[in-house]
C-alpha cells in the first residue's frame, strides 16, 4: 500500500526509506498539539507551555496526586511539580493536600483552569469535525476504533 505524501514531512532526527507507523502517529500527534496550541493563544491562553498541555490533559473533574501525574507521563515528581507550579502561578490550577495524608499533593483544576480546558475540548471537537471533512466518518471511526484497540497482549489484562 502506498502512503499520500502530502501533508507528511520527515522527521529532521533521522531519514529513512520505510515508512514507520511510529514517524505517522508522531507527525500527526505534532500536527494536533500545535492546532491547540496556536487556538489556546487565540483564546487567551497563550501562557500555556506543550509540557502544560500535557500534564492537563490528565486532569479530570478531580484532584490527581501528583505522584499519579508523574507516572503518567513518566517523568519525575520534581519535573510534575515544577510544571504545577507554573499552572499555579498562571491560575489554571491549585495545589492541596490529600484529605487522608497531607504529604500527598493533589493537583486540580481552578475555574480559569476549567474554561481553558472547555476552550480546548472546543477545539478537540472542531479537530474531528475537520478530520471527518478530510477523511470521511467511517475512516475516522475506524481510526479511532483501530487505535482503541489493545496493541499488546499486556493490554488485554
Amino acid at each position: 500500500m502506498q502512503l499520500p505524501a502530502r501533508g507528511l514531512s520527515p522527521t529532521p532526527r533521522m531519514t529513512q526509506s520505510k515508512t514507520y507507523l511510529r514517524h505517522l502517529l508522531m507527525s500527526r500527534s505534532e500536527w494536533m498539539e500545535a492546532r491547540l496550541h496556536a487556538k489556546a493563544a487565540e483564546n487567551g491562553y497563550g501562557d500555556i507551555t506543550p509540557s502544560m498541555v500535557r500534564l492537563y490533559a490528565h486532569l479530570g473533574s478531580r484532584p490527581v496526586p501528583l505522584s499519579d501525574l508523574a507516572r503518567r507521563l513518566a517523568i519525575s515528581r520534581q519535573a510534575v511539580h515544577k510544571m504545577a507550579s507554573e499552572g499555579v502561578r498562571a491560575g489554571y490550577v491549585e495545589m492541596l493536600p490529600d484529605a487522608v495524608n497531607a504529604r500527598i499533593k493533589l493537583l486540580r483544576f481552578t475555574p480559569r483552569g476549567r474554561q481553558m480546558a472547555e476552550s480546548a475540548r472546543r477545539e478537540l471537537d472542531a479537530i474531528e469535525q475537520q478530520l471527518v471533512d478530510m477523511l470521511g466518518q467511517d475512516r475516522l471511526d475506524t481510526l479511532k476504533v483501530i487505535l482503541a484497540a489493545p496493541w499488546s497482549p499486556e493490554e488485554l489484562s
